[in-house]
């Protein structure tokens, strides 16, 4: 059989040795279908298995180079030559520095008078308001504000809005009641990008800075600063950062300033920054931003700070999740991320922050108890709709729409994102869920990698469709009244019409074949050298190659998760898990395989158990071998 060179150990060999991982061997492509992996046209599942773009074109010599002249095994040479990664790059990709990577916050318009505003409020002891969103990334931008600006003795007054009554962004009975409190300066983190006739309509005149990263659609409103390095004049590059990365540049602005003025002393020395960085990571990976360059040092040194526990919220969420070992962007995005996100979905949306900002530990434990019991109610709420989410889609799929829009009378506000995310990995669609209530529809959509759906809210606000609407690329939100949703849905299928030639499920984009023998231990922990993992930095996708399930059977709460040993051909076994396997192609392959040899498609890992560490697969996918 022909054979290709590519990540992991030889099928006849399948061991490590030392340092160094031996290539694999797998199938050459026909000429038919270069790019299909193992031949793999359609799963079990209906999709197509491919290598990741530019895999084939990477030669040998070029991953085993970066090997050797980084010290590194061969395993993480290759896999950095297929993500492009050169010899100056990933020095920076495996060991990110804010040291190398920070830029100068003075290259984001506005930064300059926001950082000498904040330092007068600094200097003369001013009451200050931070109004932040009801996620994640609101509560990380307006925990860190808070804590930066009472640690110098500012009395700091927080809003977060709620979702239902008030919605997203600045609203000014909120600002009002800021300035009512003794706030001459607020800062609006995580919003105000696109609040102009808010900030205008204000009765009590107040200096407003905005701390943002959503998308503009026109010049920035009048008020004292606007910081956003997706403004239209803003030509700092930096339009990948959340919120809070935003936050924590304006506190190096803010330190370099008051550095300026003499402010800092012996007896008064600077505040060390960088115990802010596990709110950076937390948002970076709970806003989606893109793992790369200045994000992937953020999240790298954000999750050592997180792993000492200092911040007795964090810790508190982590210990009633049951998050066990060393923090990780995972445990941000699946476990954390959800339990505070749940505050503002179906809650009390200031849960999450006073979470972050509290010191006392047993308020940390209490509120950490009543979020994880939040997002429990909220997980109740989410599949009651999504059950309805899926008949609608599934007849506007037979329709031939390219874009999903659905909506129902009654449904919760708070879990429409969750909802279209689902819906959008179900179908490969964008998709956009409303909440319908009043004659009103308040929705958020979700799009697939090259739709822009964050443009079209806004093409579809600026054509009069919407009362409010942005986001970025990947996710927006929006509202209007419910007579015009059939309109909006026209508009969105008409300028995102391309979303209909997408296959019905997407392509699996794999970087490397190996056998059950070749997934060991020491080769999972060598993949951890690309970490951290989330979006523009995916975990390595691998296939394991003719298998056969040994025994299988369901554990875990409601039996939603399988547990299976499989058997190499050549020999060699090794734990497979798939979750979230109530029902579904790839659970009924695993449990009823009849020992048929199979692919199977999903990630590598090193899992410690009562002491003991052992390799385990976290299957994705399957398809007969």
């Amino acid at each position: 059989m022909t054979s290709r060179s590519n990540i992991g150990p030889r099928p006849d060999d399948g061991l490590v040795r030392g340092e160094r991982t031996l290539s694999a061997l797998v199938s050459a492509p026909s000429e038919a279908a270069p790019d299909l992996v193992l031949g793999v046209e359609t799963s079990v599942s209906g999709r197509r298995w491919l290598w990741r773009p530019g895999a084939l074109a990477v030669p040998p010599h070029l991953g085993l180079g970066l090997a050797q002249r980084l010290e590194l095994p061969e395993i993480v040479g290759r896999l950095l030559a297929i993500r492009g990664i050169g010899l100056e790059e990933a020095t920076h990709y495996l060991v990110p520095t804010l040291r190398a990577l920070l830029p100068d916050p003075s290259t984001l318009t506005d930064m300059d008078h926001a950082a000498a505003r904040l330092a007068q409020a600094v200097e003369h002891g001013e009451t200050i308001g931070v109004f932040g969103d009801y996620d994640v990334d609101g509560a990380c931008s307006t925990a860190l504000m808070t804590e930066l600006l009472r640690g110098f003795g500012c009395v700091v007054h927080t809003h977060i809005p709620d979702r239902t009554t008030e919605g997203y962004g600045p609203n000014v009975p909120a600002l009002a009641g800021l300035i009512a409190k003794g706030a001459r300066l607020i800062v609006c983190v995580d919003c105000g990008t696109a609040a102009h006739d808010i900030f205008a309509a204000l009765p009590t005149p107040a200096d407003i800075l905005v701390l943002d990263h959503h998308k503009a659609e026109g010049p920035p409103p009048t008020i004292l600063a606007t910081v956003n390095p997706n403004r239209l004049d803003c030509g700092s590059g930096q339009g990948m950062l959340c919120a809070t990365g935003i936050a924590f540049l304006t506190a190096v602005a803010l330190l370099r300033h008051l550095r300026r003025d003499g402010f800092f002393t012996e007896a008064r020395p600077a505040p060390d920054l960088m115990r802010f960085l596990d709110l950076v990571a937390l948002a970076t990976v709970c806003d989606v931003m893109p793992l790369t360059g200045l994000n992937r040092a953020f999240v790298a040194q954000g999750l050592r700070i997180m792993a000492r526990g200092g911040r007795p919220g964090i810790a508190a969420l982590l210990e009633v999740a049951q998050a066990k070992g060393v923090p990780s962007a995972m445990t941000c995005g699946f476990a954390l991320g959800p339990r505070i996100n749940a505050g503002g979905r179906v809650s009390d949306s200031g849960l999450g922050l006073r979470l972050l900002l509290t010191e006392d530990l047993e308020e940390a434990r209490e509120i950490a108890e009543l979020l994880d019991s939040v997002n429990r109610q909220r997980q109740q709420i989410e599949l009651g709709v999504m059950e309805e989410a899926i008949r609608l889609a599934e007849a506007q799929i037979a329709a031939g729409c390219p874009v999903l829009l659905v909506g129902g009378e009654g449904w919760h506000a708070g879990v429409v994102g969750i909802v279209a995310g689902r819906l959008k990995e179900k179908f490969n669609r964008p998709a956009g869920v409303m909440a319908f209530g009043e004659g009103r529809a308040t929705g958020s959509a979700r799009s697939v990698p090259g739709i822009d759906i964050g443009a079209a809210i806004l093409a579809a606000r600026q054509s009069g469709l919407l009362e409010r609407g942005g986001g970025h690329a990947m996710a927006a939100g929006f509202s209007l009244l419910q007579e015009a949703v059939p309109a909006l849905h026209a508009f969105l299928n008409d300028r995102l019409a391309a979303a209909a030639d997408m296959p019905a499920a997407a392509a699996l984009s794999v970087e490397g074949v190996l056998t059950a023998r070749g997934a060991t231990v020491p080769v999972a922990e060598q993949l951890l050298r690309l970490a951290p993992f989330g979006q523009g930095n995916d975990e390595p996708l691998l296939v394991v190659s003719h298998v056969r399930v040994m025994k299988a059977d369901r554990i875990g709460k409601d039996g939603a998760t399988i547990r299976a040993m499989v058997e190499g051909e050549g020999g060699g076994r090794l734990k497979a898990l798939l979750f979230r396997a109530k029902a579904g192609p790839v659970a009924e392959a695993l449990m009823d395989s009849g020992h048929r040899p199979l692919h199977l498609a999903g990630h590598l890992r090193a899992e410690e158990w009562n002491g003991t560490v052992s390799a385990s697969f976290m299957v994705q996918d399957a398809a007969w071998a």
